[in-house]
């Protein structure tokens, strides 16, 4: 994926978690938050918004477990690896 199209997708998800916290205040996306970027914060690297997807897509999953627990537990499986990758890829860069 192009750098836009990653900030596309990183704002997508921003939406989705700006939208649990309105009907869920108990949510925290601390990991998320701990990251200090957003999708507006277009300066950052291409890989810090790619990890940041995952890292977010992952506290997604996690908060939509009372929904649909066994997809929402693969998929925050799923995700953690690809955040975990993309972590390794930014220490190598």
């Amino acid at each position: 994926m192009h750098k836009d199209e990653l900030i596309q997708l990183h704002q997508m998800l921003y939406d989705i978690k700006t939208y649990l916290e309105s009907i869920n205040p108990n949510l925290k996306f601390s990991q998320y938050m701990s990251l200090k970027i957003s999708p507006s914060q277009q300066h950052k690297s291409k890989i810090e918004h790619k990890y940041a997807i995952f890292v977010l897509g992952n506290e997604i999953a996690n908060a939509m477990k009372d929904v649909d627990y066994t997809s929402s537990s693969r998929i925050s499986a799923r995700m953690k690896e690809l955040a975990d990758k993309a972590l390794k890829e930014m220490d190598y860069s």
